[in-house]
């Protein structure tokens, strides 16, 4: 068995992708929060309200399983992960694959067992939006299994366990959530725990290019790396249980830390703004302003701009960046925030007009944000750094079941939500 699919096989996905990518639309979004991990689409001439009941609603689909992994989409499949699937005989977890027009199922790959350690039931499931690369789909388990796929099959490649192969941990108990970096050849994710925080794998065969430890981590949170470049050096930036904290991309030398104290969850992705980093995490922790800068030896340090701010805490729900202001969920409750990203100061903190309540999770485009709050109310707000306004809303059908925490993606102009085992795609253009 190998990590990853053979180099001849390889060679035919390279054939098959070339043909993948020519059918593929004007863009993919192709990892958790899209290719850049802003959350921000570049879709124009969206529409700018709603009717009544909601944009246009090309298709429904059923199989996506249980659980919170987003949607990865290239070309035109949809890719997630999900335990017990309507289109699977059993409760096990499936990695699985949609037609983008029709929401039809391609298919299904089982990719282990169900996730069910947590004692609310509501918190089981799997967690990782897949990464597609180069016609492999790359995930990675609540349990912490890497995973290499086929996309156009979904054939399994044997996996690498994180946690024997690397003593990777976690620091809550929720799961491996990661969706993994593909930066080049290199994969790239974070095991966790203070033997191999970081590590940078060949993609193709899983070889190991370097590992990074940071010095008494905790264990891996829920965020996805993001890349910065300082003075023309690449800097991976992630965080875990521990804080944030900076590798260099080349050599995986650790290059900074901002520590924080032991708090229940680290979730959010961090933002980068050109030599900025901002990290925030929930539960009453809050968000801080870094500045990386140029130091000895071709080093990169950092400087604390702003400290943790308590109100600006984010749960899981993200932030986005918009014209030098933030806006996000505040914490796990019901309201939205904004604040100026190099002070942090809120600027507006408002609840929904229209029903949303819970935690809220954020993508935006074309001078709007799409909110989708946990009890499935989903709304239209303008991304108005001076007032909140909830410009129209729909009700996600058939959702309660379990709280709505799938990030939505906004591909082309149409809008992907999934609830659980269900999947729909609007239409969003005017």
């Amino acid at each position: 068995m190998r990590c990853f699919p053979s180099k001849f096989h390889h060679i035919f996905l390279v054939l098959f992708c070339c043909l993948f990518l020519q059918a593929a639309q004007a863009t993919d979004w192709p990892t958790f929060r899209g290719s850049s991990r802003t959350g921000i689409a570049p879709d124009t001439n969206l529409l700018e309200s709603w009717p009544e009941e909601g944009p246009k609603l090309l298709w429904r689909s059923a199989g996506a399983g249980r659980g919170y992994a987003s949607l990865a989409i290239v070309g035109d499949r949809i890719f997630t992960l999900g335990d017990g699937p309507s289109t699977a005989s059993n409760d096990d977890e499936y990695l699985s694959c949609f037609d983008r027009i029709t929401g039809k199922p391609i298919w299904h790959t089982k990719t282990g067992e169900a996730y069910n350690e947590n004692k609310k039931p509501s918190w089981n499931g799997s967690r990782s939006t897949p990464t597609i690369s180069d016609g492999i789909v790359y995930v990675i388990t609540p349990f912490g299994l890497l995973i290499g796929c086929d996309a156009e099959t979904g054939e399994f490649g044997k996996a690498i366990d994180l946690k024997s192969a690397f003593g990777g941990t976690k620091d809550d108990a929720w799961g491996y959530s990661e969706s993994v970096l593909i930066d080049g050849d290199k994969l790239v994710c974070t095991p966790g725990g203070s033997q191999t925080t970081m590590v940078a794998l060949d993609k193709n065969n899983g070889d190991i290019i370097w590992k990074c430890a940071v010095p008494e981590d905790r264990g891996a949170g829920h965020a996805s790396i993001v890349i910065s470049e300082i003075a023309g050096k690449k800097i991976y930036v992630q965080t875990t249980g521990s804080g944030a904290f900076a590798v260099d991309a080349e050599t995986g030398k650790l290059q900074w830390t901002f520590p924080i104290e032991k708090t229940t969850a680290v979730i959010p992705t961090p933002i980068i703004k050109d030599d900025l980093v901002y990290f925030v995490a929930g539960y009453k922790r809050g968000g801080a302003l870094i500045q990386q800068l140029p130091g000895p030896g071709g080093s990169v340090t950092s400087k604390e701009i702003f400290p943790l701010k308590k109100d600006l805490a984010n749960k899981h729900g993200g932030v986005v960046l918009i014209d030098d202001h933030l806006y996000g969920c505040a914490d796990s409750g019901t309201f939205i925030i904004s604040a100026d990203l190099m002070t942090g100061e809120v600027v507006w903190k408002n609840r929904s007009d229209v029903g949303g309540k819970g935690s809220a999770a954020i993508v935006a485009a074309d001078g709007h944000l799409y909110v989708q709050w946990e009890n499935g109310t989903f709304a239209l707000v303008k991304a108005d750094p001076a007032a909140f306004e909830e410009v129209s809303y729909f009700q996600i059908p058939d959702s309660g079941d379990s709280p709505c925490w799938a990030h939505p993606v906004i591909v082309d102009g149409m809008l992907y939500i999934r609830d659980g085992d269900n999947m729909f795609c609007y239409d969003i253009r005017k």
